[in-house]
Order: C-alpha cells, then structure tokens, then sequence
C-alpha cells in the first residue's frame, strides 16, 4: 500500500464538517485491494483519498473502485468520513432551507449558528400556528395544543437562550462544545413534530396498501 506525495485538487466536494462546496486538496492517496481479472488481465483496485476543506480544513476520507477498462468520468466515490447527517423526513420546505442554512455555518461561526437556529424555532411555531408575542409564548402555545410535550417547550427555551448568547455579545459567546448540543436539541424537535407523524403516516399507508392487497 503506498501513498502518493503529490498533491492535487479534486473536483467541488461538499465538506461534511462546514458544508463548503469546493475543489478540496488531496492531501494523499491509497490503493488497495490490487487485483487482476484473470481473463482480461485488466488491473483493478479500490483506492481511498484523504482530502482536506479549504475553508475549515476538515479532513474527508472517501474510497472509489478504479479498473483500467474504465473512463476517469465513470469513477463514482463513496465518503466515508465524516458520516453524512441522518436526513430527517417530512419537514416543510421552510423548516428545512432554515435549518440546512444553519447547518451552512457551523463551522463558520458558532454564534450566527445559534441565532439560525432560533431562526428555526420561530418558522416551526409559525408553520403549525402557534399564538403568542414572543418565542417563549408561542412554543408555550404549542405545548398547550399538544403540538409539542412540555419537555421540548424546555429544550426549545434553551435553544432559545443559547440564541440570545449568540446574538448579543454583552452576553458572551458561544464556544464548539456548544455546536453538537444545539443540534442534537433542535433535531429532537424536528423530529417529534415533524419527522414521528410522518413515519407513521407512511407506515399507516402501507399497511393499508398490504390489507388491500391481501384483500384483492
């Protein structure tokens, strides 16, 4: 197994630490697997890159299987770290862009991430027409219509609060430990409101479809 030493820039990767989509630097290169088709004699391998963001300068490790009957167009890459975040379901549109757009700048700035994602909060209390002046009313609002149980309108209050830091600098600033805890709370919600019902209709809808079926 041997690395190359030359470095070179890959084609636009969407960074999965900051969400930059850029030419990444490939940073080295692994072939492994090194085989040949016993009829043809072409050489085959599954190779692995490590390349680095331009803008945060995370590191992503992706693989692709190369073999010399193929086009470099044909070659697919599959990234291996970081993990892709779990896509959750059944989101209305604006929820989602606010969401993705705080997710843009995480790893650019903690503080506007937090304020996105109170951002968040405010379009989910208007989408499912929650009443009140202000956010803490309306999430209140929503507890109290079983929209939401009480121990989110919690969760939802501290996001709050987590967003004032960030939007007012009297009050402090927002560190990198903060970032996992802020999502984890704000996909809790996403997915109690939204994402739950969802998988549930779609499940409700397809036992319906097997007892027709069966029925037919």
């Amino acid at each position: 197994m041997e690395a190359s030493k030359e470095k070179s820039q890959t084609e636009n990767i969407k960074c999965g630490h900051c969400q930059n989509t850029a030419p990444m630097t490939l940073e080295t290169k692994y072939c492994d697997n090194d085989e040949q088709d016993r009829y043809s004699g072409i050489d085959a391998h599954t190779g692995y890159e490590i390349c680095t963001c331009p803008v945060c300068k995370g590191v992503t490790l992706r693989s692709y299987f190369w073999h010399d009957a193929m086009d470099p167009e044909d070659v697919s890459y599959k990234i291996l770290y970081p993990a892709p975040e779990k896509t959750q379901k059944g989101l209305p549109r604006s929820v989602r862009e606010a969401y993705e757009a705080a997710q843009n700048v995480k790893h650019i700035s903690v503080n506007a991430y937090g304020v996105l994602l109170g951002r968040v909060l405010e379009i989910i209390c208007d989408d499912r027409g929650a009443i009140g002046d202000t956010l803490d009313e309306k999430l209140k609002d929503l507890a109290e219509k079983k929209e939401i149980p009480e121990k989110l309108v919690d969760i939802a209050t501290g996001i709050r609060q987590l967003r004032n830091i960030g939007a007012h600098v009297s009050l402090g600033e927002l560190t990198e430990q903060e970032v996992p805890i802020l999502n984890d709370l704000t996909r809790a919600i996403l997915d109690y409101v939204y994402s739950a019902p969802h998988l549930a209709s779609v499940a409700a809808s397809s036992l319906l479809a097997l007892k027709a079926k069966k029925n037919t």
